[in-house]
């Protein structure tokens, strides 16, 4: 079975969110901290993958842009400047906060 691939990515700048629609019709909602939080890069998570994801708090984080990085992955500009994480789309929807998502093992 292939993975999930976003069909829609918005950002909600009013409620500070970023939606996520999947394809296999899943909508995924994930606050900015959040994503901010769990940001993949070698700067936030460090070298060793073997230690797991961990979270990096920014308060008020806030996005500035959304990028596409090919037909795998976006990269998120914050505005604190930062933005070398590469989030590919099976790491988005590892991270989806929903709770059919968190019930699941975020599997699917």
């Amino acid at each position: 079975m292939e993975k999930p691939v976003p069909v829609e990515i918005n950002h909600v700048r009013a409620e500070g969110k970023i939606r996520i629609t999947w394809d296999d019709g899943h909508v995924g909602v994930y606050p900015q901290e959040y994503l901010r939080g769990y940001c993949p890069c070698a700067l936030c998570q460090g070298h060793d993958a073997a230690l797991g994801k961990k979270f990096i708090s920014v308060p008020d984080a806030k996005l500035r842009e959304i990028r596409t990085v090919g037909n795998y992955a976006v990269e998120f500009l914050w505005h604190d400047g930062h933005s070398t994480g590469i989030y590919n789309y099976e790491y988005l929807r590892y991270l989806c906060p929903c709770s059919q998502c968190k019930q699941v093992g975020n599997e699917s």
